[in-house]
């Protein structure tokens, strides 16, 4: 086979390496994409899909083909823990307690007022086509299966790699200016000596893909149940459960059942016993239910020491690794590719200096540790829920029963627990409610310029957002009016690598000075005036309460929707600062 040469060479077919492939292609960057694997993932894995990944694919013209087939927010709004889904014993079938989750119920309005895209549910079997499909439509020639990285090296000029097509078993080498390590670290990180650090081998989990009819047990608002029962005396224990459609709601076709072992227990491989044990958990024992797959997967909570070693580039698992809860794995990866696309574009076309790749590190790593904390506290913070009922792990079956018997008894001290679990349970909305971690984390440092000014405050829970144009911050969402058509503020940046000025009723300076800016760097830099003569008008009154700006100020906006920086007034010297401020964010 004939060698390539590339710009960037992706290594890993999964959501982070196609989505990889997908913003690089819209940005009208060639690249070569192989994963060793035949075809996309055969686990439902990652599924939730919160609103800044929606976000992120809405501006390049995914998220609705996502929102076609994906969950329906009004079966998505709720998670709910109960002793079980069947059973005819008296503490079988019984509800602990419910909560409202990922903008569903009374948080759909403020869910809608801070973001244009509502969180969707497609797991990452059903997922990964649809990225490849889009993916192989901007790039038919691009996206290579069953393709190998067998080794690579790289110089002064680029990333030279030897690639092996597994199905010819012949080789081809890929010279790339840039390398994208999307493959979960399997091979890249190792080959670089790049340290995953923190704690790993805590628990073994077990995770059961299956198909049953469950419709007259599960609930039509429901995405997660938890089971909490004497017999399995803890939530991981008794299992975390989840639909995987593809009919959403309470006819779901098939579902997902977590539960945890200790690394050294022996019966944690036999997967004979696995079945039994499915309806054990669920009180079903004569559940006709179809296994399409046990995986293992060993609980962790790393994070690269390196996010970038030369040329190579670490994004999604390569990077960080971490509970499932709060589904924040596939998010902050498909958020990783987000970042460094427009970055690599930038470069590539000359745009920006190569020292723009150094922020790529600065920006997600940070972000990425967030994650990987929040993840694993969140993980834990289902044994304070056992806590708060009542269940002590290794405590005999009878004592747990008189545990739940007491939960659920008729008494004031019933009443009393049920209360405290309440309490406890809530707790937990630092999972189900992270609205202000999921579209509220900043980059302190990176392809910015700090105004000095103090950041917003962050709820230690995670949930309350408090939308801001401090530079380093997601770019708040207000609805505009352009010409009759409602569009959002994340909409002036378009699906290319467009920087965006937004000024307001007196900037002119700053647009004169844009034209300067834009010819003398090279670069294209949209202007886009919010004010009653238009061209984008503020009819709602929204975009006024949050800009943080005067009439006379500005806010530049990069093409990821961060605020690069901002002026909350006029200038003396517009074309001087705009200049100054194009030389820091590009390194130029």
């Amino acid at each position: 086979m004939p060698d390539i040469t590339v710009p960037v060479l992706i290594v890993g077919g999964g959501g982070c390496g196609l989505s990889s492939s997908i913003f690089l292609s819209e940005h009208g960057i060639e690249h070569h994409l192989v994963e060793r694997h035949s075809g996309t993932s055969h686990l439902p894995k990652a599924h939730y899909l919160n609103q800044r990944t929606m976000e992120v694919f809405r501006q390049y013209g995914v998220a609705d083909s996502i929102y076609a087939v994906g969950t329906k927010p009004k079966n998505m709004g709720k998670t709910r823990w109960v002793t079980s889904l069947g059973g005819d014993g008296e503490l079988d079938g019984r509800t602990l307690f419910s909560m409202e989750s990922f903008g569903g119920g009374t948080l759909e309005e403020k869910y809608a007022v801070d973001s244009p895209c509502h969180s969707s549910n497609y797991p990452q079997i059903r997922l990964e086509p649809l990225l490849r499909d889009h993916a192989e439509r901007r790039a038919p020639q691009s996206i290579h299966f069953n393709r190998e990285l067998v080794t690579f090296d790289q110089d002064d000029d680029g990333v030279h790699a030897l690639i092996k097509d597994l199905q010819t078993q012949e080789t081809y080498t890929v010279h790339a200016q840039y390398m994208i390590a999307a493959d979960g670290g399997k091979t890249v990180g190792n080959a670089l000596g790049v340290k995953m650090e923190g704690p790993s081998g805590l628990l073994d989990m077990v995770s059961t893909h299956f198909t049953a009819d469950l419709s007259q047990y599960w609930e039509d608002d429901v995405l997660i149940t938890w089971l909490l029962n004497p017999e399995g005396a803890g939530s991981w224990a008794s299992g975390a459960m989840a639909a995987m459609g593809p009919t959403w709601g309470k006819h779901s076709e098939e579902f997902v059942l977590h539960f945890t072992f200790r690394p050294d227990d022996p019966a944690r491989f036999d997967e004979e016993a696995i079945v039994p044990r499915l309806r054990e958990l669920l009180k079903l024992p004569d559940l006709d239910l179809e296994i399409h797959h046990v995986s293992h997967w060993i609980l962790e909570g790393v994070l690269a020491d390196k996010y970038q070693v030369g040329r190579v580039f670490l994004a999604g698992d390569a990077a960080h690794r971490h509970p499932p809860t709060t589904g924040l794995g596939l998010n902050t990866a498909i958020q990783d590719a987000h970042n460094l696309a427009w970055k690599l574009a930038a470069v590539l076309v000359d745009d920006a200096a190569p020292a723009l790749l150094d922020t790529y590190e600065a920006e997600r790593r940070v972000v990425g540790m967030r994650n990987v904390d929040w993840a694993m506290f969140t993980f834990l913070n289902h044994l304070v829920i056992d806590s708060g009922i009542g269940v002590i792990p290794g405590q005999p079956l009878d004592a747990q029963i008189d545990v739940f018997r007491g939960y659920f008894s008729d008494t004031p001290m019933g009443e009393t627990r049920r209360a405290r679990a309440a309490e406890v349970i809530n707790t937990q909305r630092t999972e189900f409610q992270a609205h202000d971690l999921e579209i509220g984390f900043s980059y302190p440092n990176g392809a910015l310029v700090p105004d000095g000014s103090d950041a917003p405050p962050r709820d230690p829970l995670g949930s309350v957002y408090f939308p801001t144009t401090r530079p380093g911050h997601r770019l708040p969402h207000a609805w505009l009016d352009q010409s009759g058509q409602q569009i959002s503020t994340h909409d002036l940046t378009e699906n290319c690598a467009c920087f965006v000025l937004i000024v307001a009723s007196e900037g002119e300076e700053w647009a004169k000075a844009a034209a300067v800016v834009e010819e003398k760097f090279g670069i294209r830099l949209k202007i886009a005036q919010i004010s009653e003569s238009g061209p984008f008008t503020d009819t709602q009154g929204t975009w006024a309460t949050l800009r943080q700006i005067d009439e006379a100020g500005a806010i530049l906006v990069r093409p990821d929707n961060h605020v690069a920086w901002r002026s909350t007034s006029g200038t003396a010297d517009a074309v001087g600062e705009l200049t100054r401020v194009f030389g820091a964010v590009l390194a130029r």
